[in-house]
């Protein structure tokens, strides 16, 4: 499976001779990189055993692109999704907070509900950072997908729950590319 880059303002355009090796070339290089921050050890048999998985997922994802050549679109605005994860970390540690206030208050106010929720993104990749998002959230989550919305069960539902998963719905939509869809 490829990813395609889309970028606001820019299109993609694959170069034809070797824009598949430029494109495992990257991935290695990514992949190498994220081995080596993400242990910390840098002894050769750790890094050798690095390398080689990182060669067998290559392996692997070359052979699915062969099977059916599917790519992920990624049309989505680069800053706009630095703010958005900025604002969602920020909404996450409140959200934390609430239901942290609710599982240590003597009587646990309760109210759970199951709510549908309806979503604005055009692009499937759009729909799966607002879902994720969701449940990301303490004391929310995505329950199931239909056309058009989401269902959302919350642990301690309040009136203002749907205006801040508007909230968020739009801050999503704002982050795609929207020539792209």
């Amino acid at each position: 499976m490829a990813w395609v880059l889309k970028f606001k303002g820019s299109d993609y355009v694959e170069n034809e001779l070797g824009g598949g090796f430029v494109r495992t070339v990257g991935a290695a290089i990514i992949l190498v990189a994220l081995w080596l921050l993400l242990s910390g050890i840098f002894k050769p048999l750790l890094v050798g055993f690095g390398l080689v998985s990182v060669l067998v997922v290559l392996f692997v994802v070359k052979r699915m692109d062969d099977a059916d050549d599917d790519r992920i679109d990624i049309c989505l605005k680069p800053l706009a999704m630095v703010k958005y994860f900025i604002w969602l970390l920020v909404e996450i540690a409140k959200a934390n907070w609430a239901v942290t206030k609710i599982i240590l208050s003597p009587k646990m106010p309760l109210r759970q509900h199951f709510f549908s929720i309806d979503y604005s993104q055009n692009t499937d990749l759009g729909q799966v950072i607002f879902a994720n998002s969701i449940t990301l959230t303490p004391g929310t989550i995505t329950i199931e997908t239909e056309p058009g919305s989401f269902l959302v069960h919350a642990v301690a539902y309040s009136d203002g729950d749907l205006d801040a998963l508007a909230d968020m719905d739009r801050r999503v939509s704002a982050t795609e590319n929207v020539r792209a869809a």
